[in-house]
């Protein structure tokens, strides 16, 4: 061993020769365009152009080196757990079934149906080429139902946490960014009434990111959920629980076209900068982007997309005031209508339906 590798007590590193440095910045360059090559669905569902790793339940979504990558389902279960796919240009999402067990389905209510099932052909004219779903989560609004603990529940509820691997990523290495979408389409004549609740991206210290929601006041600052919402009309939001925060209350009241904080409940932000109307009886895409701060700093994130469109988006937030013991769980898959009185009921039975569940590790 030379004098200086036993200095540093490692190896000194060799130089690999300039034409292996030449083959692996041609391989990463062609994965780069493959992704940048990808069909719109991809770009609506992972509106981003660069990430570690992901899923999706749609092949769509999916580039042609993806497609050949994908394993058959005679080759045996590989360990994804390891490291090397994170120093990849492009890594391949993994496709995965629409299904509770491949999505890491967990605490559903037992009371709401979420029935896999054949959607419907989208009615009129369409905002886009994109394929329709071949498989959806049907949910279900009765007639006077609200929330899923009132007399008359609708709708269904259960947190997902993802593909196998990408649940290990965000329990192991807690990811900072990530990325979260799924596609829409209600029922044509859907009636909004006073407004209601969708899929969303959740957090926090433990079990306690179970709780971000329904008015809670204790513990807000170990947890977070930001989550897709109608309101009259069909005008769309976001429904925050953040850490309440002067910081936060600050960034988020400035969001347009209008902001309203509620005391005992969310924060509504960014009502009606898009509108439902387009999700009636047509696929609407939803793709949230997460940023948790650094401990003690105001440099959080979060955004969505809306059929690819950013239209919502903010920065200096603080989604974590615990720490590094709050972590980005996944998806609060919860739908319904409400509020928690019976002038946000449905005005009739309604359905809506939701695939193409997809997720990337961003950062």
């Amino acid at each position: 061993m030379d004098r200086l590798s036993n200095l540093f007590c490692f190896p000194l590193r060799r130089t690999r020769p300039d034409t292996s440095i030449a083959e692996d910045l041609q391989e990463k360059e062609k994965a780069v365009a493959d992704v940048q090559a990808a069909p719109l669905l991809r770009k609506h569902l992972v509106p981003v152009t660069s990430y570690k790793s992901g899923f999706t339940t749609n092949s769509n979504v999916l580039t042609s080196s993806e497609r050949i990558a994908q394993p058959t389902p005679t080759t045996p279960e590989v360990d994804e757990t390891e490291e090397t796919v994170e120093t990849q240009a492009a890594p391949a999402l993994k496709l995965i079934a629409l299904s509770d067990s491949a999505l890491g389905v967990h605490r559903a209510q037992s009371n709401l149906p979420r029935p896999l099932v054949k959607p419907p052909s989208p009615v009129g004219p369409t905002n886009n080429a994109l394929p329709a779903p071949k498989s959806a989560y049907q949910a279900t609004y009765p007639k006077g139902s609200i929330n899923p603990t009132a007399t008359i529940p609708g709708g269904f509820g259960f947190y997902l946490s993802g593909e196998q691997s990408f649940t290990s990523k965000l329990k192991g290495s807690a990811p900072k960014e990530v990325v979260m979408s799924y596609r829409l389409m209600l029922e044509k004549g859907f009636q909004f009434q006073k407004g209601g609740k969708l899929p969303g991206i959740f957090g926090g210290d433990g079990d306690l990111s179970y709780g971000c929601s329904g008015g809670r006041k204790e513990g807000r600052c170990q947890c977070f959920s930001i989550r897709v919402m109608w309101r009259a009309n069909g005008q769309g939001e976001l429904y925050t629980y953040l850490p309440p925060t002067d910081a936060n209350d600050a960034i988020l009241a400035k969001i347009p076209p209008q902001s309203i904080r509620n005391t005992d409940y969310g924060y509504s932000i960014g009502r009606g900068a898009f509108n439902f109307n387009n999700a009636v009886g047509k696929w609407m895409t939803f793709a949230l982007r997460v940023r948790l701060n650094t401990p003690g700093k105001k440099d959080g994130e979060l955004e969505l997309w809306v059929d690819g469109k950013s239209v919502i988006k903010a920065g200096g937030l603080v989604l974590r005031g615990n720490g590094e013991a709050s972590r980005i769980k996944g998806l609060q898959f919860q739908t319904f209508f409400g509020g928690d009185s019976k002038e946000w009921a449905s005005p009739k039975k309604q359905r809506a339906w939701f695939a193409d569940v997809t997720g990337v590790i961003v950062q």
